[in-house]
Formats: structure tokens, C-alpha cells, sequence
């Protein structure tokens, strides 16, 4: 495993990615009250409306450093989403899990893959040798963005839910040692 430290601030021609805020609080609610109906019911507002803006600042003064960036336009300093790592997910081990949503108003202009594509220069970087991300069989956007990434179905799912398919698609870093050494490996069998 690469260790990974905290990630830093990425910048691209169009987005800066830096840590999340309190500020950014207001955003993030609005994406929750964006959601498709069949994403999962705690990645959506429950019935009492929550959470709240309140609640998801709370949520980032308690999550500290994190790999989720908020991604705000250069252009204006506006918060249109987030992007960034995830670790810890169902079936990937200890490796990184690419995460990234915008605000319907932005879709379609480029923003999760310009993003994307900085946050994976930076795994890159440090030597990741795979990069996963999870997404959902019906989320065609996202899935398009993913390929256009370098993405591929790797076979594998989660666990089948009431949500539909949740697949992992992955990405492999060709530069990286380990990566050379684990094609190495293979061939030579």
C-alpha cells in the first residue's frame, strides 16, 4: 500500500480543488436536495428534511483533512461540487476510491472529469497503482466521465441492493513501479 498524505490544493485551468469549509456547508445541501431517488436514503434528505446545513458543517469540522476537495470555479471563487479520495470502500481494500458530484447547474460543462483528471495526476504522483471508483449501473453520466478517466469494468461488484448495480470500475497507473512489477510478475508465470 502507498501511504497518502493529505492532499493538497490542485488547481486546474477552470477549478481549484482545496480542503473543505463550513462555507461550503450550504452547497453540499443543496446537492443532497439534488440526488436521483435511487441513490441509497442516507445519501439523501430523510423525511425531517435532514441533514441539515447545520448538520453537514458539523460533518466537516469532524471529518478534519480529507481527500473529498471542494472544487470551486477560478472564474468566481463559487462552490460548484466536490472531488477527491475515498478510502475504506467495499471491495477495494485499502486503495483509493475516486469520488466526485457537482451541482446540477454545472453538468455538462466538463467540470467532473477536468477535476477528476487533477486528483488523478496527483494519485499518479505518489506511485497509486490502482485507482477505484464505485458507480452506479443507471448513473450514465458518471459512468461516461469514468471512461473518458481510463476507467474500465473490472468484474466486480457490490453487494446487490434495492439500488440497483453498484459496479467498480478501476483505473491503473501504467507508471507506477508496482504496477511494472505486478505485469512483470504475471508474464513471467
Amino acid at each position: 500500500m502507498t501511504l497518502t498524505p493529505a492532499m493538497p490544493r490542485l488547481q486546474t485551468p477552470r477549478l481549484v480543488l482545496r480542503r473543505q469549509t463550513m462555507e461550503d456547508a450550504p452547497v453540499f445541501r443543496r446537492m443532497w436536495t439534488e440526488r436521483d431517488e435511487r441513490v441509497p436514503a442516507h445519501r439523501r434528505l430523510d423525511a425531517e428534511g435532514h441533514p441539515d446545513v447545520q448538520e453537514i458543517a458539523a460533518h466537516i469540522t469532524a471529518a478534519g483533512e480529507s481527500w473529498l476537495q471542494t472544487a470551486q470555479l477560478v472564474s468566481t471563487g463559487e462552490a460548484i461540487g466536490y472531488c477527491g479520495l475515498v478510502f475504506g470502500g467495499a471491495g477495494v481494500g485499502d486503495e483509493p476510491e475516486l469520488a466526485f458530484e457537482f451541482l446540477r447547474a454545472v453538468h455538462n460543462n466538463g467540470f467532473a472529469t477536468e477535476a477528476a483528471e487533477a486528483v488523478l495526476r496527483w494519485t499518479d504522483e505518489l506511485g497509486h497503482r490502482r485507482v477505484w471508483a464505485g458507480v452506479w449501473e443507471w448513473n450514465l453520466a458518471s459512468r461516461r466521465v469514468l471512461e473518458k478517466l481510463g476507467f474500465e469494468e473490472s468484474g466486480e461488484e457490490r453487494p446487490p441492493s434495492e439500488h440497483g448495480r453498484n459496479l467498480l470500475t478501476v483505473r491503473r497507473n501504467p507508471d507506477s513501479p508496482l504496477s511494472a512489477r505486478s505485469h512483470r510478475h504475471r508474464r513471467d508465470v
